[in-house]
């Protein structure tokens, strides 16, 4: 067995992965990633391709690198379309907006790595991780057909949703949150697809509930003629056939008679809160596989790239000793960035699961776009008393599933303070989920939802 030692292992060419290696190779550690695609298949990701955000990219890999991938700069506003109730909201998107290459910005990225000094390792597939005691020394896996292991200090798992690494590593004596079930995930399917004619909304990314509260369709233009169209569910519901489901919902859009698909993906992403800790001696997890993505719409990228950076600068601190604790500035980083927003933003997700889907839709079509946007990004919002007694009348025969909405919203901001105060240290992390998940208890309470963690 070929035997390779580095100062750090990085599993996985995503964003997360990427941003993690440029950044440690360039405060001069050796690093390697390990990517289980070929070179000409890497970068290439299930993705719905809108990045929001796209003004504020670490330096890690600079944005100039990326650019070119960048096919629609246009879009400013998400289009939320309600069918049965015959409406259609414009909810501005805060902050830069773009609709992407997936597959060239993965490749972009990945240049950008190299760039820095990092090196890579295609057909590389990890089955097991190194350990002694509680501490993780590399991986094992098979590389073009022959046995490999990765000696390395430190082992960034970036290998997406419902990572392997995870299942193989003893990670039961350390704060590694090990709290995590499929029910937190959400299965995805998208089609590239060309249209004869430009579409009317290319300024606009496209939302349409399914039939359920726990699932939606998408349409992202690429450009006026490529359209990224997907859809997703939760993980809870009772499996959708997604292609079929799909198929029937393009078919019915005359947008896209005649049009040609290009190219098919599915994966599996992460709808929960941030891992409460994403360390363990020797080991970090960055981007999907540790829950680093907005549960209210599924995206990823920005944060999986600051959760790289940010892991990457942590491990360069704890170079001499990985431990927990020398390692868990990378937890406070990513708390204080956007762990505590997107903890509170599944709150709502929370309560979908348990609001009729019909009321869900009707409350939403009589609300103010601006607002929804809002709740969608921030976790929070609020309305001056005029926009409530103009909301109030036009969501008349909702009120039971506004007062809903009213309370979960006040618990929402409750446990974004509790993010707010999130430990400095392993030591406080059991007192401190002691009392968010007082917090969480009255979220299942008001909601009637059954617990999600």
């Amino acid at each position: 067995m070929i035997t390779h030692e580095y100062d750090v292992v990085v599993v996985g060419a995503g964003t997360a992965g990427c941003y993690a290696a440029a950044s440690l190779a360039q405060d001069g550690l050796d690093v390697v990633v390990v990517e289980r695609k070929d070179e000409a298949e890497a970068g290439h990701i299930a993705c719905g391709d809108a990045l929001k955000g796209a003004d504020a990219f670490p330096d890690a890999i600079p944005k100039s690198r990326i650019e070119a991938s960048f096919t629609n700069t246009g879009v400013d506003h998400g289009r939320f379309e309600i069918p049965d109730h015959d409406t259609v909201l414009d909810i501005p998107v805060p902050g830069e907006l773009a609709v992407i290459d997936r597959h060239e910005f993965g490749r972009r990225i990945i240049d950008g790595a190299e760039s820095a000094g990092a090196e890579f390792h295609y057909d590389t597939v990890v089955q097991d991780v190194r350990q002694a005691g509680d501490r993780v020394i590399g991986v094992r896996g098979i590389r073009k057909g022959d046995p490999v292991t990765y000696a390395a200090d430190v082992t960034v798992d970036a290998a997406g949703a419902l990572s392997i690494l995870q299942d193989k590593a003893d990670l039961g004596g350390t704060t590694f949150d090990t709290n995590v079930s499929y029910s937190q995930f959400c299965s995805a399917y998208r089609e590239i697809v060309e249209v004869p004619e430009p579409v009317e909304w290319d300024d606009a990314l496209v939302f349409k509930p399914t039939q359920r509260a726990a699932g939606y369709l998408w349409y992202f233009p690429r450009t006026s003629t490529t359209i990224n169209a997907g859809l997703g569910f939760q993980m809870t519901e009772e499996p959708m056939k997604l292609v079929r489901d799909l198929r029937a919902d393009l078919e019915a859009r005359p947008e896209f008679a005649g049009a040609e698909v290009r190219d098919k993906l599915g994966a599996a992403l992460p709808t929960r809160r941030p891992y409460d800790s994403a360390v363990a001696p020797g080991f970090v997890a960055v981007g999907d596989a540790a829950g680093h993505v907005n549960p209210t719409t599924g995206g990823g990228i920005a944060g999986a790239a600051y959760a790289g950076t940010y892991a990457a600068e942590a491990i360069v601190g704890a170079r001499d000793d990985p431990t927990e604790a020398a390692l868990w500035e990378y937890n406070e980083r990513v708390m204080d960035h956007f762990g505590g927003r997107y903890a509170g933003l599944d709150v709502y997700n929370v309560l979908s699961t348990a609001v009729d889907v019909d009321d869900l839709m009707g409350l939403l079509a009589s609300l103010p776009g601006e607002k929804l946007a809002e709740a969608l990004y921030s976790g929070s919002t609020s309305m001056g008393l005029a926009l409530k007694l103009k909301s109030a009348i036009r969501s008349f025969g909702y009120w039971g599933t506004i007062l809903d909405f009213y309370r979960t919203k006040q618990l929402a901001e409750e446990l974004i303070d509790r993010y707010d105060a999130y430990p400095s240290g392993p030591e406080g992390l059991s007192a401190w989920q002691a009392d968010r998940d007082a917090v969480m208890d009255r979220v299942y309470e008001t909601t009637g939802a059954e617990p999600k963690y």
